[in-house]
């Protein structure tokens, strides 16, 4: 077995046992908990009985107030709305949850969902003029438009009001007579970020005292502006009955951004993610039905991981592979029969993306093995070609990372352009590695994990180098080696039913709250392991310690089945679950890493 990932031991805590005590569990669900930052029992007590009354008062939200009042002056006065979404999962949700939120109240509401093949990220000019000329006389971005200065003056000038609900990084003037922009936080909150829109609501604004979730997706966002909505509505804190039904029932749009989006789930993410995905089982939303089924989930307790990888995937189809307007529609306006067919229609999209692509990946992979990219001294990997699909390569990007382990950006060429995203690794910030290189570009932006960019095809090569060179200075060798952070030590005696379900209670997991990774020192291979799956590329075996005996799956990792031989020791690096089969419930061990003791 090729050792190839760096083992991290979290330190135990002396502090665990008192915890358990008090909270009358495993000492090894309390490491986690310290694991985690939450310390405190009224923490723990919080973190695993999440409830609505944790997230922060809306009015908390840099610049929701005034939002939310303009738009309850649009829909007193019949003035049309119009939602300016994103074209992922983010943008979305984001944009049915304002939707419902402002149709629910009365008021006159369309969504625009820009083209990404044609129109790229953000504010589009021509679309804002035409939304104008057509009437509208509100426009809201959501999960996007922090950055579209020129846009806002645009509309200023026909006399509409802009709102932006956005959550991504925003630039300021580097000086007053220097109009390229620089990455940074805007010193002053005194200083409109944005004077040319009526107001900018974003959780990072710097305020005094700063919103205490900075991590909010868009679809956070958007919860939180449709909450404050519904309070201006109703005269005060407390939101009509009807209004309350419905933002619980758009918890479970949110959780599908928040899950979406990869933003950290602790805190308020957690809690919204937490009862959104509860609200899915029992979703009365037509389009979330819909789509609940055609992913086969129909009575099934949805966590993240189907979220992420089933939903999501089903709903960014549509997006990539052609117009995320039809996945709003999904989302807003379909009756039960709509639904349905759109659902259909986003499955078979969906399938046409996973062909696309793995062709994509397979010369993506090539690609990188000439350019020496899988040489221990590249640091960063810039990938292109005219026959890519731009809709997919963020998605071939990931692939990229997860198989190489360094920044990788992917680039769609196209009639002189190129359209790109990229993916990174921990501790390389992308959004402010492409900044760095804004010389070869010509607009770029995004998250420290997650960017995209617009380039003259002329340009790449200058970008390319620009890039690697960046790369070099910034990624050390200790970044390159994929980690795995082993939350503690446990006896395979440890993980009986009982503390295995407590584990699963720590969830929905994700980026800041990680499923928990155990370390199994001193195992034995109990009868000879076998490889299962349909291409015989997993492996399964039985492993013992003292008088306890576990199954133990490793998936994609078949060539392990002619290196473990029956009655051999190993360490491993597994995370628990309860499978159930028939009516049997039993522990289950998926090993993530394995190696001689």
């Amino acid at each position: 077995m090729q050792q190839i990932k760096r083992w991290t031991l979290l330190p135990p805590s002396e502090a665990a046992a008192e915890l358990a005590n008090c909270l009358k569990t495993s000492p090894l669900i309390a490491q986690i908990l310290l694991n985690r930052s939450v310390a405190t029992t009224s923490d723990c007590q919080a973190f695993l009985a999440p409830s609505l009354h944790h997230l922060h008062a809306p009015a908390m939200l840099p610049g929701v107030m005034p939002a939310a009042e303009r738009i309850n002056h649009s829909i007193r006065n019949k003035e049309k709305i119009v939602i300016y979404g994103d074209y992922d999962v983010d943008g979305i949700t984001a944009t049915a949850i304002l939707w419902h939120a402002i149709t629910i109240l009365g008021g006159e509401v369309d969504y625009y969902i820009p083209k990404r093949l044609e129109e790229g990220y953000g504010l589009n000019a021509e679309a804002l003029r035409q939304l104008a000329d057509a009437g509208a006389k509100l426009i809201v971005s959501v999960d996007c438009g922090i950055t579209a200065l020129d846009e806002a003056k645009s509309l200023r000038n026909k006399n509409v009001d802009l709102i932006i609900t956005d959550h991504h990084e925003w630039r300021e003037r580097e000086s007053s007579n220097d109009s390229h922009l620089t990455a940074g936080l805007a010193p002053r909150v005194q200083e409109p970020l944005f004077p040319e829109c009526f107001v900018v609501v974003h959780p990072r604004l710097p305020i005094d005292p700063p919103y205490p979730n900075p991590y909010l997706c868009g679809a956070g966002v958007a919860f939180k502006l449709a909450w404050a909505i519904g309070q201006v509505h109703a005269g005060g804190p407390r939101v009509s009955e009807d209004f309350k039904i419905f933002l619980i029932e758009a918890t479970a749009l949110a959780a599908l951004g928040t899950v979406a989006d990869v933003v950290p789930l602790h805190g308020e993410n957690r809690t919204l993610a937490h009862f959104g995905l509860t609200c899915l089982k029992h979703t009365r939303l037509n389009g979330l039905r819909a789509l609940i089924a055609s992913a086969g989930l129909v009575g099934q307790k949805i966590d993240s991981y189907h979220a992420g990888f089933l939903l999501a995937p089903r709903l960014n189809a549509c997006g990539r592979m052609g117009h995320a307007a039809l996945a709003v529609e999904l989302l807003t306006k379909a009756d039960e029969g709509r639904a349905n067919e759109i659902a259909a229609f986003l499955e078979t999209q969906n399938r046409e993306r996973q062909t696309i692509e793995r062709t994509i990946a397979e010369e993506a992979i090539d690609q990188a093995a000439k350019f020496g990219y899988d040489k221990p001294d590249c640091r960063g990997m810039v990938l292109s070609s005219e026959k890519w699909h731009p809709g997919v390569i963020g998605i071939v990007a990931s692939r990229m990372v997860n198989k190489f382990n360094r920044p990788a950006v992917m680039i769609a060429l196209n009639n002189g352009h190129g359209q790109g995203s990229g993916r990174s690794i921990p501790g390389f910030h992308l959004a402010r590695a492409l900044h760095a290189c804004r010389d070869h570009l010509e607009a770029c932006g995004g998250h420290e994990m997650a960017a995209g960019l617009r380039l003259d095809s002329t340009k790449l090569e200058s970008f390319r180098a620009a890039f690697c060179d960046h790369a070099k200075k910034m990624v050390t060798d200790e970044m390159l080696e994929e980690e795995i952070k082993l939350d503690c030590l446990a006896a395979l005696s440890d993980l009986n039913e009982p503390v295995v379900t407590a584990m699963q209670r720590l969830g929905p997991f994700g980026t800041g709250n990680p499923k928990p990774t155990l370390f199994c020192q001193s195992v034995q291979v109990a009868g000879p392991p076998r490889r299962v799956g349909k291409n015989a590329n997993h492996v399964q075996l039985q492993v013992k310690q003292n008088n306890t005996f576990l199954r133990c799956i490793a998936f994609n990792h078949g060539d392990w089945c002619d290196q473990l031989q029956s009655g051999m020791t190993i360490d491993l690096a597994v995370q628990a679950s309860i499978n159930e089969y028939n009516g049997y419930r039993n522990v289950e061990l998926e090993i993530k890493d394995c190696r001689p003791s």
